[in-house]
């Protein structure tokens, strides 16, 4: 008896090859290999640094020239603002426009300061109405922005509805901007918790992030006034703190902007450029990551 058990086993495997032969054309031996490779998933992570945000726009401008898919954008404060517009649908050409063309007075409503020297209406309408009120789930890449909750330091991640309200809160650095009430608490910058959020991409599904740090090098020279004071200090602690997060990414690209002001407008351009130079830099190890995930059939060619 004991010698049936495996001869029955191998005409059972037999009959089920035949049977598979004849239904299929091969002869399959397990699911596997009927499941094609799960699609692989890009997400682009921008981080904080207020004026240094610029160099994100080149960034992007450098992955699309390369045709580097992106299937989710995470932000953090002015990386909330990059890559809301860009998760809409504008091109990085077109945020490049925008970019050199925006002033101050646009996104910032100074007011008598209270609890902050900037209201932060202007920053909400101004996304708002360049993505037509669209809500973020609706974007044409997955967005998220990151933001702080000041009533008790936690974490908050927006993913849907109003995209200028979640930029403001994301944005809304202490003792810059108000702090910002949805629902019924009062949010700050995402940069005090995660100002390089690459964990956040990787709990939405990311196989592959790329993360842009704009805090790596901080400005040398001695603050002149009370806002530069208090930017400069929240440079230290972005810088300080997106180093915990960097074990999250793949590839790391970071822009040479240390020398320009957290609050500096006028070196916008140069910003971007360092941000196409930096992103040029890593390309090749980018490359290699979609080589590898095209092989394994994870990326189309």
């Amino acid at each position: 008896m004991k010698n049936k058990i495996p001869c029955a086993t191998k005409n059972i495997s037999f009959i089920v090859c035949l049977i598979s032969l004849f239904l299929f054309g091969s002869c399959v031996t397990t699911p596997k290999e009927f499941t094609p490779s799960r699609a692989a998933k890009i997400a682009v992570v921008l981080g904080a640094g207020a004026s240094k945000g610029f160099a994100h726009i080149g960034v992007l401008k450098v992955l699309e020239s390369h045709k580097v898919p992106v299937h989710i954008v995470v932000g953090t404060s002015v990386g909330s603002f990059v890559g809301s517009l860009y998760a809409y649908g504008y091109s990085p050409y077109e945020l490049q426009t925008i970019a050199l063309g925006i002033q101050k007075n646009d996104i910032a409503d100074y007011i008598i300061p209270d609890n902050g020297f900037i209201k932060g209406e202007k920053l909400e309408n101004f996304v708002n109405l360049r993505v037509k009120y669209t809500p973020m789930e609706k974007f044409k890449i997955p967005f998220y922005a990151v933001a702080t909750n000041i009533q008790n330091g936690e974490e908050m991640i927006f993913g849907r509805g109003n995209p200028g309200k979640a930029v403001r809160a994301s944005c809304s650095l202490p003792g810059i901007f108000n702090p910002v009430l949805i629902g019924d608490k009062y949010y700050v910058d995402g940069g005090v918790v995660n100002p390089l959020a690459a964990d956040v991409a990787r709990r939405f599904g990311a196989d592959v992030v790329i993360a842009v740090d704009i805090s790596s090098s901080v400005e040398t020279a001695p603050p002149k006034a009370t806002v530069d004071t208090i930017m400069q200090a929240v440079d230290i602690m972005y810088n300080k703190m997106a180093s915990l997060n960097l074990k999250h990414s793949d590839i790391v690209i970071r822009p040479k902007v240390g020398h320009i002001g957290s609050s500096d407008f006028s070196k916008r351009h140069e910003a971007i450029m360092e941000g196409e130079k930096a992103a040029t830099e890593a390309m090749p190890a980018i490359n290699q990551i979609m080589e590898k995930l095209r092989r394994e059939g994870r990326l189309p060619h």
